[in-house]
């Protein structure tokens, strides 16, 4: 069962929730190893259930959102937290845009739990999943899936410390570019979502000689559809597979998806 204590700290209070995802970024909080115990001279992490049962009450001075909104429960919850949270962050592409589960947006979501489920009966769930920001205002969104590590404590450093956090909006060609990869799209005409995704990943797949699948969502102001548009003319990429790296990770995002709907 778990333990709720009541405290009285001078440390801003952290909380961290999870919703519809796969757990990934919280482990990456738990993974900054060394950077998480400076983290604990700073921030009192009051409520982070991946962590620990123990959970102080709040309200939180900065709450941590995990996971997208997929259930009626889940609507409810996200309310009771943005109550409870002074300041809160999405976490990942489930949070900030409806994660892979959003592909669910684009079909009969009674036809995917039919195939998947022997009791398809027992489940209750949205015919949609959506981020956070759909239900309740939110602080800062983090993207990636999952996040970067050094991201996260750049941004909850910069909140307790009350200024702007020094995440650049570039895209992952400037990672690339620093890393000295050959483009893959040029050098060996292998689609890549890098000129329109967000930085933030180190160009981990280019690196290996592997097309961008656009883990952190559309860089800002990303126009997908023209890069889309030289796949096909250039290295003659067919629709479906288009369609396919359209709708992956960030598939609910504004951008990816007007795009992707170009291909139905």
């Amino acid at each position: 069962m778990e333990k709720t204590t009541k405290v009285t700290a001078e440390l801003p209070k952290l909380a961290v929730w999870k919703f519809a995802s796969c757990d990934g970024c919280q482990l990456s909080l738990l993974d900054c190893e060394d950077e998480l115990l400076a983290l604990t001279k700073i921030v009192q992490i009051s409520c982070f259930p991946e962590a620990s049962k123990t959970r102080v009450e709040g309200p939180y001075d900065i709450s941590l959102v995990e996971g997208s909104i997929s259930t009626e429960e889940d609507k409810k919850r996200i309310q009771e937290v943005r109550k409870e949270s002074k300041v809160l962050i999405t976490i990942g592409a489930c949070a900030t845009a409806g994660g892979i589960q959003a592909l669910r947006n684009f079909a009969n979501l009674k036809e995917y739990i039919d195939l998947v489920y022997a009791h398809p009966e027992y489940i209750n769930s949205l015919a949609t999943s959506t981020p956070i920001s759909q239900h309740v205002p939110v602080d800062y969104e983090l993207h990636g899936c999952p996040i970067n590590k050094y991201q996260l404590i750049e941004v909850l450093a910069s909140f307790i410390r009350g200024k702007k956090p020094a995440i650049f909006s570039s895209a992952v060609c400037t990672e690339c570019k620093m890393k000295g990869n050959v483009c893959v799209q040029v050098g060996y005409g292998i689609p890549c979502l890098g000129p329109v995704t967000h930085a933030g990943c180190g160009a981990l797949c280019p690196t290996y000689r592997r097309g961008c699948y656009g883990c952190y969502g559309p860089k800002e102001t990303a126009n997908p559809l023209a890069l889309t548009r030289w796949w096909e003319k250039e290295l003659k990429t067919e629709a479906q597979m288009i369609k396919q790296l359209l709708r992956n990770f960030n598939c609910a995002t504004e951008e990816f998806k007007k795009a992707s709907d170009q291909y139905e």
